[in-house]
């Protein structure tokens, strides 16, 4: 039981830890201190949701589809580019971070909940991939392992934004914002041109 739940945690892990558009995002959000306890209640709750929904079985119901996933891929490409050329804008303008405008809790919700959902990475990887791998572990040890998985999830996001939140003051200078967004654009690019060209 507990190899299939260590199991679970670092196969999440693993996934969870590389750098997308939801992981740059909570980054920002720690860096401003600004509603960090909603960010990663909403990240942890919707990988959770997500997981459990690939472990009951939606994962083999997506798989049955391809078209389906030709939606997401193409999709998914966009947003990614679209996060890319963001990210990219704000590198050509360095300002300190904590001089931008602060963000209501409605807006900052509904931008966790885009980069989260409109993800189509969190799809293979959360329904598709976790989803599958947990079902191999039969009846009983899917859960286990799909409770591992979800552990992955909340030890992570909480050590990005509370970690970004101790860094914050030499994370938000003029210098070093700038090269964040300007990474992040790139990883964005990557990413998108990798999904399109699958």
């Amino acid at each position: 039981m507990w190899s299939i739940w260590s199991a679970g945690l670092t196969t999440g892990l693993a996934m969870i830890v590389a750098v997308g558009a939801q992981n740059a995002f909570v980054l920002r959000q720690g860096i401003r201190r600004e509603h960090m306890g909603v960010v990663v209640t909403l990240c942890v709750a919707s990988d959770a949701i997500l997981i459990l929904g690939g472990t009951f079985g939606i994962g083999a119901l997506v798989s049955g589809f391809p078209a389906a996933l030709t939606v997401l891929k193409w999709g998914g490409t966009a947003y990614l580019m679209w996060w890319a050329a963001r990210s990219f804008a704000a590198a050509l303008k360095p300002s300190f971070l904590s001089a931008e405008a602060p963000r209501s809790r409605g807006s900052v919700v509904c931008t966790t909940l885009a980069v989260t959902y409109l993800n189509p990475h969190v799809y293979l990887d959360t329904l598709v991939l976790l989803g599958g791998l947990a079902n191999q572990h039969g009846s009983d040890g899917r859960w286990i392992f799909a409770a591992g998985a979800v552990m992955g999830s909340a030890i992570w996001f909480p050590a990005l934004a509370y970690g970004a939140r101790a860094l914050s003051g030499p994370l938000s200078s003029t210098r070093t914002w700038p090269a964040v967004d300007l990474t992040t654009g790139m990883l964005m690019l990557v990413l998108g041109i990798n999904l399109m060209l699958r």
